[in-house]
């Protein structure tokens, strides 16, 4: 647990493919750590319908993006909950220098703050290839790869013995070297706004899974023990 007993506010960087979820998962187990997405977070709170969901589904239903500030609403609704005690890892959010201003003022007011951010570093030629090559259980998500993680039994998920696997229609190589150009992009700032507060490391994504989850760990055991 980090200073004061509050909880441990852990951020995640890194564009699509970089294993972002399973790592999150590895860390959830480890540590207690709750990981908390943006997409799920407004589904859930729609789904509840707490002021804030009733607000997120609203703009949604027009067809429009939601602000900042009601997904700023729908954290801190869902960081109140008694399972976030030890702490969270943001996966999603924030994207932008400014967004990342607007969390720093949202956990000063319960006198928390952001530990640490990780960045997980990948090559864009290789993670393009890492990309179109993804595909998940259709009955429970666990997630594969043609190359790197091909079910033990062809045909059969190891986690739930499902037979139907599906594919992302944009987990192409054209989608995924645009969508690797927007993450550079935006995300170049949110790099460095960290960076000069003390609290970014790099992880190099690139690695084995094993490999990673142990930089992984490592950095999130150093940030608890302080």
């Amino acid at each position: 647990m980090t200073a004061k007993n509050t909880p441990t506010v852990l951020i995640l960087l890194g564009p699509p493919g970089a294993g972002k979820g399973t790592q999150a998962r590895l860390l959830e187990e480890e540590f207690g750590l709750v990981q908390l997405s943006t997409g799920d977070l407004l589904r859930s709170a729609v789904a509840a319908g707490t002021e804030a969901g009733k607000q997120a589904k609203a703009v949604m239903e027009a067809g429009a993006l939601v602000s900042d500030d009601i997904v700023l609403a729908v954290l801190h609704d869902r960081m109140e909950d008694p399972d976030t005690a030890k702490g969270v890892i943001l996966d999603g959010f924030p994207r932008t220098a400014g967004q990342a201003e607007a969390l720093d003022q949202l956990l000063s007011r319960s006198n928390q703050r952001v530990n640490s951010v990780i960045s997980m570093e990948v090559e864009d030629g290789p993670m393009i290839a890492r990309v179109a090559g993804r595909y998940t259980c259709a009955t429970c998500g666990e997630g594969y790869h043609d190359q790197f993680k091909q079910p033990a039994k062809a045909g059969v998920c190891d986690k739930c013995g499902g037979t139907e696997f599906k594919r992302r229609a944009d987990d192409n190589a054209k989608t995924a070297g645009a969508r690797l150009t927007a993450y550079h992009a935006q995300t170049a700032p949110l790099i460095a706004y960290y960076e000069g507060r003390g609290v970014l490391e790099r992880i190099d994504a690139m690695a084995d899974i094993a490999t990673v989850s142990r930089a992984m760990s490592d950095a999130v055991k150093r940030v608890m023990a302080t």
